[in-house]
């Protein structure tokens, strides 16, 4: 699985490199949920620059991730979306709850 971890001023960005289906999500939700249990940080960004596909899988794997990060008193955001997946992000309604940026910070 190819996932990067950068961790700077108390945020955890989560760069993922693949398509995300549910094997690849449920991967994904454990190695994110250890950074995040390990390094507690104020946000936590997924760069999303390399991902073509996701679905109702990577939803769920997002809802969880922005409860885990609110429960912590923390934020979570999602940047450089490609349009088929921003267009999926749009249709599940998570943009009304997760920022959407199109470039990293």
């Amino acid at each position: 699985m190819n996932i990067n971890f950068i961790k700077q001023d108390k945020q955890l960005i989560v760069e993922i490199t693949e398509e995300i289906d549910h094997h690849v999500a449920e991967k994904i939700r454990r190695k994110v949920d250890d950074e995040i249990t390990r390094y507690m940080p104020r946000k936590t960004i997924f760069d999303f620059s390399r991902v073509t596909f996701m679905d109702s899988a990577g939803i769920g794997m997002l809802i969880g991730r922005y409860k885990m990060m609110r429960l912590i008193g923390g934020s979570l955001e999602i940047v450089n979306a490609g349009s088929t997946v921003s267009r999926i992000l749009e249709m599940s309604g998570i943009n009304k709850i997760i920022p959407i940026e199109k470039m990293a910070m």
